[in-house]
């Protein structure tokens, strides 16, 4: 059964992985591994451990991570009603990943596997820059068969990580299941690595299924070819909303024959990891609320802007308040 209540609801699907946050003192670590600056590379469990193990001595951290996953909880952050679906492993990390996202009220609709929970090395450059290092880990195994229309049913959005296009059969049987229960899909681009790696693919969910797509300025070149306001363009064609984000120039929206330009609050960058998954919770939060295109872009950029002060993809406690405000203050 549907929401009924104003304010709708959205679940995400994407890998359920934890994050290692490292903070690099320069670039060579990069290199020795052959890991494109500001890509995601996808890894194996023993180039996974060698990566970590070289960064052993740096400050680290660990957080729950996943494009989606991130959108989800950013959304939860904001007051958001969501939930998330996902494969984990019963072991340390799965565990911590369930009682993150327990105790952040959403709803989990977790799957087991045998093998370990996913984790990224996420490497953080001196220039705020993030570079994955991704064992997908329990997270790969995560199927079409597992599941079926009802888990979509109480929901109004699915938001989809582009890193999912990897793994075709997955990713169309998931979308062929959410449409059939009306829901409206968004799809992240993710990385200009994957964009590259699966034009066709992309340019197939795009006509067929997805209706707000989300790209930062390299995906949208790696998609299209085009600089980004004629990406934008090109990408307006096949969706409903299409979003290209151009760093600290802000966002650019288009909906029909709606253009907007969205400024970005210019603030010290300390790291972008999960900056493009922020930004499409609190567009996403606008939506599902009910504001207008200027307004859901307004409060994305916000929220982006917020966790690039800060090591990671969590919106910081003490910018919450601020959030609220504006919130309350486009609802009026």
């Amino acid at each position: 059964m549907k929401n009924s209540t104003t304010q709708k609801t959205v679940v995400g699907i994407g890998s359920a992985l934890v994050d290692v946050l490292v903070q690099l003192t320069d670039d060579q670590l990069l290199d020795n591994f052959q890991l494109p600056k500001g890509s995601m590379t996808l890894v194996d469990a023993d180039l996974s451990q060698k990566i970590l193990d070289s960064t052993k001595g740096l400050d680290r951290t660990i957080e729950t991570g996943g494009s989606a996953a991130n959108t989800i909880r950013a959304i939860a952050q904001v007051g958001g009603k969501t939930g998330f679906i996902g494969k984990i492993s019963k072991d340390e990390m799965g565990q911590f990943f369930k009682n993150e996202f327990e105790n952040a009220q959403i709803q989990p609709h977790l799957f087991y596997s045998q093998i370990p929970t996913g984790k990224a090395a996420t490497l953080i450059s001196p220039d705020s820059e993030r570079t994955f290092g991704t064992y997908l880990g329990a997270a790969s195994e995560l199927s079409v068969a597992e599941l079926s229309e009802d888990v979509f049913a109480a929901y109004d959005y699915l938001h989809i990580e582009g890193y999912l296009v990897f793994n075709h059969e997955l990713i169309e049987g998931v979308l062929k299941l959410a449409k059939k229960q009306g829901l409206k899909i968004a799809l992240d681009m993710a990385s200009f690595n994957v964009v590259e790696a699966n034009l066709e693919f992309l340019g197939h969910l795009l006509d067929e299924y997805v209706d707000i797509v989300f790209a930062n300025e390299e995906e949208a070149k790696s998609y299209t070819g085009l600089e980004p306001e004629e990406a934008l363009r090109k990408l307006g064609e096949q969706c409903e909303i299409a979003v290209v984000k151009v760093g600290k120039e802000g966002s650019m929206i288009l909906a029909g024959d709606e253009f907007i330009r969205v400024k970005t609050p210019q603030v010290k960058s300390l790291d972008t990891t999960g900056a493009g998954d922020v930004y499409a919770a609190g567009f996403l939060y606008g939506l599902a609320n009910g504001f207008d295109l200027q307004s859901c872009g307004t409060l994305a950029s916000t929220m982006a802007s917020e966790v690039i002060q800060v090591l990671g993809a969590k919106i910081p406690e003490s910018a919450l308040k601020g959030i609220q405000q504006q919130i309350e203050k486009i609802h009026g």
